[in-house]
């Protein structure tokens, strides 16, 4: 039966009050440890960037945060409450949002209709559509819009939009179930320079009200967006400060970022 308890917290991450709380989390698969006793802290309105080699278990973090992925040991907290285990359903409706890679979204409707169907307390493709537009909801729809860069695109197909456009399409519509935190899987795979460089300033708007965990490969993206920065390895976590920090830690230059790139940067 699942439960959720009430824990006591004073957690701050980096100075501020802590969203989210993963202590020691580990997660196996058939004998394959894919985490291995992972810390997280993620603060109010802060912005956490993941980074790691292919396979160091950063969608696998994100999974098992949402309850996507079974958690062996360890523990996921939220705003202070034990939600680990919890199903995928129960967590969103906690507030916690989540974009995969690959946007999913109606193609054959419009923006503003798909970010209407996102609409915390909407039920259903038709009966949403169906319904009365209320004020206050179409101020919100015009608000998510604005703050993803597609308020001139609101009754634009979805179809009609670039790669990149759909993204921002997908994160509107996340942000607009009103979550606390927003996690985001590789948000600018396949997207232009432009659009990558978009993206960010569209993120950093949405951490005005939101905490938002991000998961990327680009460096210049990251260092445009993060205010913190997490590295995983092989299912551990390696190291975390800022962009410096980071950068210069001989062991992420080791084994992720190479000493090229980090020469270069």
């Amino acid at each position: 039966m699942e439960t959720i308890s009430e824990v006591e917290t004073s957690n701050v991450a980096n100075g501020r009050e802590s969203v989210l709380s993963v202590k020691d989390l580990k997660v196996v698969f058939s004998g394959f440890k894919a985490l291995k006793g992972v810390d997280l802290e993620v603060g109010e309105n802060e912005i956490v960037t993941i980074i790691g080699p292919n396979g160091a278990g950063k969608s696998t973090l994100l999974d098992a945060i949402v309850g996507k992925s079974p958690v062996a040991s360890g523990h996921v907290y939220y705003h202070g409450k034990d939600i680990t285990n919890q199903s995928p359903f129960k967590v969103a409706r906690m507030g916690i949002g989540r974009k995969f890679q690959n946007p999913n979204v109606y193609n054959d409707l419009s923006v503003f209709d798909n970010i209407l169907l996102a609409l915390k307390g909407s039920h259903g493709v038709f009966a949403s559509i169906k319904s009365k537009l209320t004020a206050g909801k179409r101020d919100k729809i015009i608000s998510v819009l604005d703050r993803v860069g597609l308020l001139e695109k609101g009754y634009s197909k979805v179809s009609s939009l670039s790669h990149g456009q759909k993204q921002w399409v997908e994160i509107g519509m996340v942000i607009a179930q009103d979550p606390t935190l927003v996690l985001l899987d590789e948000p600018t795979a396949g997207m232009t320079p432009d659009e990558t460089h978009l993206t960010g300033e569209i993120i950093k708007t949405i951490s005005q009200n939101h905490s938002v965990v991000v998961i990327e490969h680009d460096m210049e993206f990251v260092k445009q967006i993060a205010q913190r920065i997490v590295v995983l390895h092989q299912g551990e976590k390696l190291t975390e400060g800022s962009v410096n920090e980071v950068q210069s830690n001989p062991k992420v230059i080791e084994v992720y970022l190479g000493r090229e790139q980090i020469d270069a940067a």
